[in-house]
């Protein structure tokens, strides 16, 4: 249960604000409620099973150092990310299909969700969860695919409702904090396998590599700001 929820949690943050999320609101306004209902949750479904299948591949012949490691980076990849506040849902086309629109949305979905921050969430989770259990996949598969539903049930509820985009910045400003918080913790089990718990070695390599991602944060935000300020000149 514990797996099952934390994975949900983090997917869920993950999509916060996601352009996929926003594509939803967009979807609201298009199409019927149901037909948006199967197109999204039959991709949701084949994503997270690639997922957590390349996951899962992944953790039988990775070592737990390397794993950590490699999930340490990619949450400090996605806080970073986050940071931008970049609108990547503009010049996204929607899929048609003559097929119907339950394809056309199928399609629309999957594209859009495929290799994004939440699908390679999913791989990470996998990769460090499964640890050859059939049982531990599945939890990160249900919750995967329970997080990422309700992220994008959000997504529809606004375009249905208020016809209008969720506050991008806000929900980008607490991407950021989960994501490096889970960086963080992250690194922090990645240098405790490599270099020992509780050691000093590891706790002073901890704070530097923290410092040096807080440094580059600072350095995206102050250089967006800038570009903003010529914008406005």
């Amino acid at each position: 249960m514990y797996i099952f929820l934390t994975v949900l949690a983090t997917i869920f943050i993950a999509e916060m604000g996601d352009k996929t999320q926003l594509l939803l609101v967009a979807m609201a306004g298009k199409y019927k409620i149901p037909h948006i209902l199967t197109g999204t949750w039959l991709a949701t479904a084949v994503l997270n099973l690639l997922a957590v299948g390349l996951g899962a591949a992944l953790g039988s012949y990775l070592d737990m150092r390397l794993i950590k490691v490699a999930a340490a980076l990619a949450f400090f990849w996605f806080a970073y990310s986050a940071l931008g506040g970049d609108d990547d849902a503009e010049g996204e086309k929607e899929v048609k299909s003559k097929f119907g629109p339950i394809i056309g949305i199928f399609l629309s979905f999957f594209i859009g969700e495929l290799g994004d921050k939440t699908q390679l969430s999913a791989i990470t989770l996998a990769a460090t969860y499964t640890n050859h259990r059939i049982s531990n996949a599945c939890y990160v598969f249900f919750g995967c695919t329970l997080g990422l539903i309700l992220a994008d049930l959000i997504g529809l509820i606004a375009g249905v409702v208020l016809k209008s985009k969720i506050p991008a910045g806000i929900l980008n400003k607490l991407s950021f904090l989960i994501f490096a918080f889970f960086g963080v913790s992250s690194l922090r089990t990645a240098l405790g396998l490599i270099l020992g718990e509780n050691t000093p070695v590891a706790a002073a390599l901890l704070v530097v590599l923290t410092a040096v991602f807080v440094l580059l944060c600072a350095a995206k935000i102050i250089k967006g700001r800038r570009v903003d300020r010529q914008g406005i000149e």
